[in-house]
């Protein structure tokens, strides 16, 4: 029991990170974090140590997050709830909101693993190495990946436009 503690008190921030940049719900990523650990403490004997605890960890939790997904049958585009800042001129603030939305369908438009890698990358806080590890890749396809899916976030920002 000590070594799964360990491991909550070391990596439960970033597994709530990763589990966050899917989810886009606080209470969900901390229910979602609370069941990676119940299943790693069950599963810890299969951990072979061939990859960071972390990486580990964050993979079972990706498990987790497509199992909830398939079981409420919701594919659909999950809601940001990030506020844009109030300006005094109500023409700003509607810019930077049609600017913030067209981003997020940009960022949605993208095929799975680059939209993964993004959100990762963005609100998950994690290296190219680490996102590499997570989705079975190496930290060049994770950086190349991540250069090419920023272009096309680009170029449909400017198709949305």
């Amino acid at each position: 029991m000590d070594e799964i503690e360990r491991a909550y008190n070391q990596h439960a921030k970033a597994v709530y990170k990763y589990l966050l940049s899917l989810t886009h719900n606080e209470d969900l990523a901390e229910d979602l974090t609370q069941e990676t650990f119940f299943r790693a403490m069950r599963t810890i004997g299969n951990y072979d140590g061939s990859c960071k605890l972390v990486v580990w960890l964050c993979q079972i939790a990706k498990h987790i997050w497509y199992q909830w997904l398939a079981k409420r049958s919701r594919w659909k585009q999950i809601e940001f709830t990030d506020e844009v800042p109030s300006y005094e001129s109500p023409e700003i603030s509607t810019v930077l909101r049609m600017e913030k939305t067209t981003l997020y369908k940009a960022i949605h438009a993208l095929p799975e693993p680059m939209r993964e890698l993004v959100h990762m990358r963005l609100t998950g806080e994690f290296s190219f190495a680490e996102i590499g590890e997570i989705l079975g890749k190496n930290e060049n396809w994770a950086r190349t990946t991540y250069y090419r899916s920023k272009q096309k976030i680009i170029k449909e920002m400017e198709r949305l436009k």
